[in-house]
């Protein structure tokens, strides 16, 4: 991985965040968070602002800036923020909760101007390619499409029962979306016409998975588990598995892809995050002044904004 304008970040429950230089190891900058721990983190598509989701509040913070004070802070939710994303052109935000509600912020002005509810804790969000809606999968295992021009919920689904939904991801050209839950298992779909239908059915852990990343070309699936791996499933191959990274010594939270879908990026219990080299499955470098568990890591190494 280059230092090509490369946004490295992590956080977790030391209350601090760590920005990193990609390819040496080097912490380049400290930011104190003594709200709460973190459990979230997302960088604008510009790579000009790092949204922190902790307990209740989201808070803004410029990337290119040494002011460590947020730029703004997001107050309305009750509970965890446990997902946090942009639209393309940033001009809104959306995040989901414990609370059970997804919230949608425009970043110019004060207070949301949507709230979505759920009747469990929302655990994750993905914002669909199109820019129109957002899937939520929630704590009693319920996947709900929210459709942003009638502003309601337009689908919804439960893939195996009252387990919850960890993680969902959509493939960059909508033709994939995948959901991890509490079983170790992830259910692909194929998106047609505002439906989802069923593809495939992977047993990719046998405890939680924490984590499921689409890769950038759509080619590869990350999963990350409480049994302290992660694997990398092949797409065009019906999702074979790969590669089984192993190396963490806790559990592993959060990660994510390069631009070029050749590195992964995790974080784990264990107070590290690792760049893993995926063609050849080994550790390239380790993250390591963190003093607790991590939770998040975020990751913007795109040459420009995506279209």
């Amino acid at each position: 991985m280059s230092e090509r304008s490369v946004v490295l970040a992590t956080a977790g429950f030391d209350h601090t965040i760590r920005f990193w230089k990609a390819p040496t190891g080097e912490c380049i900058r400290k930011i104190q968070y003594n709200d709460s721990q973190v459990n979230c983190l997302k960088i604008t598509p510009d790579k000009q602002f790092l949204a922190v989701a902790g307990n209740p509040h989201v808070r803004l913070y410029d990337i290119n800036s040494k002011n460590n004070t947020p730029v703004t802070s997001f107050d309305g939710h009750t509970g965890n923020v446990t997902s946090v994303g942009f639209q393309k052109d940033r001009k809104w935000m959306f995040t989901g909760s414990e609370d059970g509600t997804v919230k949608i912020w425009d970043i110019r002005a004060p207070g949301y101007q949507r709230d979505y509810r759920s009747k469990a804790g929302i655990n994750t969000l993905a914002l669909h390619p199109n820019q129109g809606e957002i899937i939520s999968g929630d704590e009693d295992g319920i996947i709900r499409v929210w459709d942003l021009t009638s502003n309601s919920c337009s689908y919804e689904l439960v893939p195996d029962g009252k387990t919850a939904v960890r993680s969902i991801t959509v493939a960059s050209d909508a033709s994939l979306v995948l959901a991890a839950n509490n079983r170790g298992t992830c259910f692909a779909w194929r998106l047609k016409k505002g439906c989802f239908e069923p593809l495939h059915k992977i047993d990719a852990h046998n405890t939680y998975c924490l984590k499921c990343v689409l890769s950038p070309d759509s080619k590869l699936l990350a999963t990350a588990s409480a049994d302290k791996t992660v694997k990398v499933w092949n797409v065009d191959q019906n999702f074979t598995l790969q590669k089984t990274l192993v190396g963490h010594t806790q559990w592993v939270w959060d990660c994510s892809f390069s631009a070029d879908s050749a590195y992964l990026i995790t974080a784990s219990s264990d107070k590290t995050a690792r760049l893993w080299d995926l063609r050849g499955g080994f550790v390239r470098l380790e993250y390591k002044d963190h003093k607790k568990a991590l939770t998040s890591v975020a990751l913007n190494d795109c040459l420009s904004p995506p279209a």
